[in-house]
């Protein structure tokens, strides 16, 4: 419950709902911001909402399936207080003022941080919540268009914000999630799954299964890569995300076309065997790539579970071999690798590999096409692989990333820390 200092460039902030290494002069930045757009405040209140990296089930989630997850310590930070005056204002790479008196839907606003912002205003007060004007200024490191889930952690800050503000807090992490997602879906117009949000919300490394979407069953997974000999990497963001919706909603739109055929609403409702079964017929009544990737689908479900398993019975030569089987069905099968005549992911995935030389695992990370890579990267690589990808991609492209075992809430910071 207290903030210790941890060398002069750290303060570690723990308590019963968030932790996270906080860079002093960040903070005190962004409470600068705050002051001189908002004017002094008597109490301040801090929060933090961190990316998430997708260690296994590409593009499962939104097909109700399993998914290994983990929140990492890059985050969005923020700083905010009530300012009773019926209008929510966020200053996060522009400002946002939104009044609460209007919460409609506007299509002027998708693919906008303003449409997630109202999105959510919406279903707290649809699912009996509280909300009020408050003003905030958030700071992100959470790298933009890097399939560490910017967005995602955007979103679970403004409901946690809302939820410590108005709702004391009690707002399960699960709902926080839900909430996030429906902003995401319907006023931001994306068909996300809810990996992102979830993970955010919770924390750690956690294998989430989607078969009940209302009621995820998560199991959180004891597992300490620092154990394994392995860094865990991400290299990007490696191209835009900003005019890939129309890409991700072509996967969701295929692998339910062939849930549909079965009578379904998506892929995890239908037996595998059933689908093997039907692809003579199949073939004949959707793309190719709609069967390729709901054959993806369905061994990356089942893998995902295989590699929270391996981990459990610290089996990390087998995690490795899944990795690099689920890099090559996403690449082969579900093909969310290349866009067109954009092929940066592979021209990673290809030196990922030369330089990794049958020792640790990459794949894709995230949505795909465009963003980042994932490796787990032998200590005694890491300098060799770094270096060849910021020199390939630019310098900083590698991130070496940690678990971060909290996920969104408040901080406990005293004024006398900051």
């Amino acid at each position: 419950m207290i903030a210790n200092e941890k060398g002069p460039e750290t303060l570690i902030i723990n308590n019963d709902k968030a932790g996270s290494r906080v860079d002093p002069t960040r903070l005190s930045a962004l409470i600068s911001r705050f002051h001189h757009l908002y004017g002094e405040r008597p109490s301040l209140r801090f929060f933090s909402a961190p990316g998430r990296a997708e260690i296994g089930g590409n593009h499962t989630d939104h097909q109700h399936g399993r998914v290994l997850a983990a929140a990492v310590n890059l985050d969005i930070l923020c700083v905010a207080a009530p300012n009773d005056s019926g209008i929510i204002r966020v200053d996060s790479l522009g400002s946002h003022h939104l009044s609460l008196n209007d919460l409609a839907l506007r299509e002027s606003e998708n693919n906008t941080s303003a449409s997630l912002i109202r999105g959510i205003c919406s279903r707290f007060i649809q699912s009996g919540y509280k909300i009020a004007g408050f003003d905030a200024c958030l700071t992100s490191d959470v790298l933009v268009g890097s399939g560490l889930s910017s967005s995602a952690a955007f979103e679970v800050a403004i409901s946690t914000i809302l939820n410590c503000l108005f709702n004391d807090g009690l707002i399960a992490p699960e709902k926080i999630a839900l909430i996030s997602q429906y902003a995401e879906n319907v006023y931001f117009r994306k068909p996300s799954g809810l990996m992102d949000q979830m993970t955010s919300a919770v924390g750690g490394l956690v294998m989430i299964d989607f078969a009940d979407p209302e009621r995820p069953e998560l199991e959180r997974i004891d597992y300490d890569f620092s154990e394994s000999g392995h860094f865990l990497c991400v290299t990007g963001p490696l191209g835009s995300h900003s005019d890939l919706t129309d890409a991700y909603a072509a996967i969701t739109g295929e692998m339910r076309l062939i849930a549909s055929y079965f009578k379904k609403d998506t892929l995890r409702e239908v037996e595998p065997e059933a689908f093997y079964r039907a692809l003579p017929v199949l073939r004949t009544t959707v793309p190719d790539r709609a069967i390729l990737r709901a054959s993806h689908f369905f061994s990356e479900n089942a893998r995902a579970l295989s590699q929270a398993r391996a981990l459990q019975r610290r089996d990390f030569a087998e995690f490795l071999r899944l990795v690099n089987e689920s890099g090559h069905s996403s690449f082969q099968y579900l093909q969310n690798v290349c866009h067109g005549d954009d092929m940066i992911l592979a021209i990673a995935l290809s030196e990922s590999e030369r330089v990794l030389a049958g020792t640790g695992a990459s794949r894709v990370h995230g949505g795909g096409f465009a963003g980042t890579i994932q490796a787990f990267v032998p200590y005694e690589k890491l300098d060799e692989y770094s270096a060849t990808m910021d020199r390939l991609f630019g310098a900083g492209s590698c991130h070496v990333l940690n678990i971060r075992s909290e996920g969104a809430g408040e901080l406990d910071i005293k004024a006398r820390e900051l």
